[in-house]
């Protein structure tokens, strides 16, 4: 998201909060980002949705970690629930094992595409799809970078056994 972009002050919010979910109403999201929703914010599940592509507030959610997880439009709120993928890093001797399977759940948690999480890390949509289908792995200093992402997104880690 860009600097300044109108829904910035909810992803701070999100990003800020230590709670799994957090439940907002309209009113004060329209606090948060100091203007008013769209109407089709307060009658529209589809503009809620948890796909960023080309939606600024989908964009916000995302990048601080977390998935609308309902809306109602009666009691006009919003609950916001941080990601939990089955399909978290592994550490193995504390290390993260970037393979497909990691690199498309960071890539899917973010609500990206392959071009558009390609585009994050400034490597080509072929070496996205490449890296996700196993035909190579990242290089030392892409996982490093992988791993910044993963941190600022909330994307979570559990040990090997």
């Amino acid at each position: 998201m860009k600097e300044g972009s109108k829904y910035q002050p909810l992803l701070d919010f999100l990003y800020s909060s230590e709670q799994n979910e957090i439940t907002l109403s309209f009113v004060e999201i329209e606090s948060l980002i100091k203007d008013s929703l769209p109407n089709s914010a307060k009658s529209k599940r589809a503009w809620w949705s948890n796909r960023s592509k080309g939606a600024l507030q989908a964009s916000a959610w995302i990048e601080a970690g977390y998935r609308v997880e309902n809306v109602d439009f009666d009691q006009q709120c919003v609950t916001f629930r941080q990601f939990t993928n089955s399909k978290q890093v592994q550490l193995v001797d504390g290390q993260v094992v970037w393979n497909s399977k990691s690199i498309k759940a960071l890539r899917l948690q973010m609500g990206l595409t392959q071009a558009e999480f390609a585009a994050q890390l400034g490597v080509r949509q072929a070496t996205v799809s490449e890296w996700e289908n196993g035909i190579y792995e990242p290089t030392r200093s892409t996982s490093k970078h992988l791993e910044l992402v993963a941190q600022m997104v909330g994307f979570t880690h559990q040990e090997e056994s």
